[in-house]
């Protein structure tokens, strides 16, 4: 008689693979097609409409539209129109539409507002190739934008430091907050006075404007200036300033004719604020928390709250990852559920209801929030369609840094299909977020199930200058870059491999633009990791600083110094200074149009890595920017990485073409 065997735990009746040759449906394809860009989104009378970039027709940004209780997609802007902002190089706010179905966008091609009337095709509205418009809001009946002067005043496409100094020569205004006619298109001007202006905001009763400005070397999450005038015709008065200098201050919001809502990191963190528009009376702090309600302003378009009936407002609130909130008229907070944790942004309100964008653990969307139901609904994206089996145990971790704890969130190899083989511990790809006031808010999305559904854990670094940790955190990297994100990135994988999790042999770095800066420096630097993959990374930060669009134009001045009194900081804080430190394998991939982080930049480390003998492979995307966004580009970078990873580290890639390093 034989004895009946033992049921094994099911992760041992799985078979015994390698990790990262893992079988997976999780490809390339599937994770492009998973996460589209969303632009804004709004309330356009009985339906909601919102911006979304399409990458199977060139990563052209789509405006379209749904019944709110509808599952039929409608488009509202086809191709080959692309609705995608320049201002400030990363645009934001490209795109703003009336209640009665008028469309108004920045056109990619020229930079220039069009107009698109119900059931017409788009026609130009403004007709200024000196400017280019970003930043749209339709508020009181006037469409409002910030225009910004184009680099050598006559390419829209393009900005540098050409247009900044003809700017300076000149003495005209680089950047303003103008209402456009949208009769005549003619912009007149309601705000300037600082080198940067942005989230103009118009009261109720159309009579007063509120809005940020700011000035070089700082950049909006050091500190700006809440300012409002009076709105008298075709004019503006001489505003005041209501709040900030030494602070950051973001996202005005008018609650009533008088009522003014913002948001101001004074306690620490960014937390709501209240002022009155009549003279005397300070603000006020509206349900103050230990978490930010804010982030970096890289794109004009973010918003983080949005004013509801009777005075209350739905809040986003980031300690690490993000949570929803109801804030009531008098201070009261609750708790909203969301799927989404992150990246959350207040898109649009209408009386009790907004329309929330995030990204959950199982998909990415826009989400209909009912205030006085206390309901969200999915009205934008789809579930990622795959088993709950593939899914990683996403975990916080903090480690002990140089400067203080360092945060990070850890995705381990998860499959319902395969298991690593005995004795073995994984290969772990470290992902540093650029910015480099960036954060990673631990969220498993498609791209990075694409790594863990093969056997390759995760893992996401919030390194000591991110944003959603308070002031204090993200000023950690104040004349630091180089130094403290190396540390922590370093200190965050050897105590993650401290724990067994991880093979301490197998860590490999990924980031892209200020991540790449990271992945270089660290490379050079330490002996932590055995890999690195730069996408449009910065190797060289003075000739960045010689580059350098309007927007970024001082933004190392905070980083590492002031030039040319930091001449030798440049110096001996460049990858390129240490190229005798790289050892190990390096993957550079890199867009042919990148306006922010030129091919210059890539190249040059592909030559010192070639002259010193470090095995390589450079990939230059043509047509691509600062951030790849056509689909064929994004399935290749990601094979591309997987096959880099599989080489290097000898595991099979089933499937992928091999990468061959110089």
């Amino acid at each position: 008689m034989t004895a009946a065997q033992p049921d094994l735990p099911e992760s041992l009746a799985l078979p015994s693979l390698p990790y990262g040759s893992w079988p997976s449906p999780l490809t390339a394809e599937w994770a492009s097609a998973a996460s589209p860009r969303l632009e804004g989104a709004a309330f356009v009378g009985d339906e909601i409409w919102w911006g979304q970039s399409v990458p199977a027709e060139g990563g052209r940004t789509g405006v379209f539209r749904r019944a709110g209780d509808a599952a039929t997609t409608h488009t509202v802007l086809p191709a080959p129109w692309s609705a995608r902002s320049a201002v400030h190089d990363y645009g934001g706010g490209a795109w703003a539409a009336t209640d009665d179905g008028r469309l108004f966008f920045v056109e990619k091609s020229d930079q220039q507002v069009w107009l698109q009337r119900p059931g017409g095709t788009p026609q130009p509205l403004t007709t200024d190739p000196d400017h280019r418009f970003g930043g749209l809001r339709w508020a009181a009946g006037t469409l409002l934008a910030v225009r910004e002067r184009a680099a050598g005043g006559a390419d829209a496409g393009s900005a540098g430091a050409a247009g900044a100094a003809a700017d300076a020569v000149t003495g005209a205004a680089t950047r303003a907050i103008v209402a456009i006619d949208v009769a005549t298109g003619q912009a007149r001007t309601l705000a300037t006075g600082t080198d940067f202006v942005a989230q103009p905001a118009l009261s109720p009763d159309g009579a007063l404007l509120a809005w940020i400005g700011w000035d070089d070397p700082d950049m909006p999450w050091d500190r700006t200036r809440l300012r409002v005038a009076r709105v008298d015709g075709d004019s503006a008065a001489d505003p005041v300033d209501v709040a900030g200098g030494s602070r950051a201050i973001l996202q005005p919001e008018w609650r009533d004719e008088r009522t003014l809502v913002f948001l101001d990191d004074t306690t620490g963190f960014w937390n709501p604020w209240q002022a009155s528009a009549d003279a005397g009376i300070p603000p006020n702090p509206l349900a103050p928390a230990d978490a930010d309600t804010g982030g970096p302003l890289w794109s004009l378009g973010m918003r983080w709250y949005g004013v509801l009936d009777g005075g209350r407002m739905l809040a986003v609130r980031s300690d690490g990852a993000d949570r929803l909130v109801l804030i009531d008229a008098d201070g009261g907070v609750s708790p909203v559920a969301l799927p989404a944790t992150g990246d959350l942004l207040v898109e649009a309100v209408r009386g009790h209801e907004a329309l929330v964008s995030g990204t959950a653990p199982e998909t990415s969307g826009i989400w209909l929030v009912d205030a006085d139901a206390g309901t969200a609904r999915q009205v934008v994206g789809e579930p990622l369609g795959i088993d709950g089996g593939w899914l990683p145990g996403t975990a916080p971790l903090t480690v002990s840094g140089p400067t203080g704890d360092v945060h990070a969130f850890v995705h381990p190899p998860t499959s319902p299909v395969a298991r690593g083989a005995d004795g073995e511990r994984p290969p772990y790809l470290v992902l540093v977020h650029g910015g480099p006031t960036g954060r990673a808010t631990g969220v498993a999305d498609s791209r990075v199930l694409f790594f863990t559904s093969r056997g390759i854990g995760v893992l996401e670094v919030n390194y000591g200058g991110s944003t959603g940790y308070g002031r204090a955190y993200r000023e950690r990297l104040r004349g630091q870059w180089g130094v403290v994100d190396v540390a922590d990135v370093a200190a965050a994988a050897s105590g993650l491999a401290a724990t067994g999790a991880a093979d301490p042999a197998r860590l490999a770095i990924k980031g892209g633009s200020a991540g790449g800066w990271t992945v270089l420096a660290a490379l050079a630097r330490t002996d932590v990791f055995a890999a690195g993959i730069s996408r449009y990374g910065v190797g060289d930060p003075r000739a960045l600083v010689a580059a350098s669009h309007g927007f970024e134009g001082h933004y190392l001045d905070c980083l590492i110094g002031p030039l040319p009194e930091a001449e030798e900081v440049y110096r001996e804080r460049s990858p390129l200074t240490h190229i005798a430190g790289f050892d190990v394998p390096v993957l550079l991939l890199q867009g042919s149009d990148d306006p922010v982080v030129p091919p210059s930049q890539a190249e040059a480390i592909r030559d010192a890595l070639a002259a010193h003998g470090v095995p390589h492979a450079y990939v230059r995307y043509e047509g691509e920017g600062h951030g790849f966004r056509r689909a064929e580009t994004i399935v290749h970078a990601l094979e591309t990485e997987l096959a880099f990873l599989g080489q290097v580290f000898g595991f099979e890639t089933p499937g992928i073409p091999p990468v061959t390093l110089t």
